[in-house]
């Protein structure tokens, strides 16, 4: 499958959509930390995938479109990225996310841009330049100067956040290689819908509504849940997918995942009243600088075409 950018309006429609995944992904970590204080991760994981699942079923109906996950040639792949970039990511968020505070959830899934980087040129043949290979470093070197040696929280917590971006990332690489066309409303319904059908039968063998609260604390917590996957999940899933085939892979993942701590930051201080250390914001400004470089960046499509012509 490829994904190029055709023309400046579409690059600028990408960028639109890669700033609105900035603004919603802000709310992720702080809505994480709530949702997890009230119930158990993959009660949080089941049931905020089946919201998200819901919104896509109602949008893919509304436009006549559920057979789109119904596609017998794309169902392997459709599940693959429902098990990984949901199923999984998702267990391993939530997980990590009531191990340890809104701005350490924030801060490890920063390091999505290097498992980009590198899948996107050893699985996809996605050429590199000098400018994005530095910027990714950049980042890197903010995430551990922020991080630091001694985190307020345990190792457990932060390995499943660390980890969780390459579920993520493996979801994408399997959308890109194997499904023939790009359909962001496809890959949501395959994160949302086929993600809960794997959650389903783990939620109801390991915890089931054990893993909730009862009662008017379970009132309280079903609307947030709601939010938390149709919008945070779902509405930021669309929009990413939807920036993704008009600028590329690489690009939109370090534009919008390192961009998102330094809002979350705002977000958490105020509703949860977290602080930052000096450490942390020098790390989160390493990492907006390499932010920066990549994307001024030129895309996917203008390194490989420098490169043919180089080597013509």
């Amino acid at each position: 499958m490829r994904v190029t950018v055709s023309t400046r309006g579409s690059e600028i429609a990408g960028l639109a959509l890669a700033a609105y995944c900035v603004a919603n992904g802000s709310f992720v970590a702080t809505v994480a930390k709530l949702t997890t204080g009230a119930a158990q991760p993959l009660s949080v994981a089941f049931l905020t995938s089946a919201f998200g699942g819901l919104g896509v079923l109602a949008v893919l109906a509304a436009r006549g479109k559920l057979g789109l996950l119904a596609v017998r040639r794309d169902l392997p792949a459709l599940l693959a990225v429902g098990a990984l970039g949901t199923a999984l990511a998702f267990l391993l968020f939530y997980s990590g996310a009531k191990r340890v505070t809104a701005v350490e959830t924030a801060l490890c899934v920063q390091t999505e841009p290097l498992y980009a980087l590198v899948g996107t040129r050893l699985l996809l043949g996605h050429p590199l330049s000098g400018l994005r290979v530095a910027a990714v470093a950049a980042i890197g070197a903010g995430i551990a100067l922020a991080l630091g040696t001694q985190p307020t929280s345990g190792w457990l917590g932060l390995a499943f956040l660390l980890a969780t971006p390459l579920a993520w990332q493996s979801s994408h690489w399997v959308a890109l290689r194997a499904l023939p066309t790009f359909d962001p409303l496809q890959l949501s319904g395959a994160r949302y819908v086929l993600g809960t059908g794997v959650l389903a039968p783990l939620w109801l063998v390991a915890e089931g509504p054990a893993g909730l609260p009862a009662g008017a604390d379970l009132a309280r917590l079903l609307p947030v849940l709601a939010l938390q996957g149709a919008l945070l999940g779902f509405g930021g899933t669309l929009a990413w997918y939807g920036a993704v085939k008009r600028l590329d892979l690489t690009r939109t993942t370090a534009i919008v995942v390192p961009s998102v701590p330094i809002l979350s930051l705002v977000v958490s201080y105020l509703v949860l009243g977290e602080k930052v250390s000096p450490r942390e914001a020098a790390g989160f400004a390493l990492t907006a600088a390499g932010v920066l470089a990549f994307a001024l960046a030129p895309s996917v499509q203008h390194v490989a075409q420098a490169s043919l012509e180089g080597e013509l």
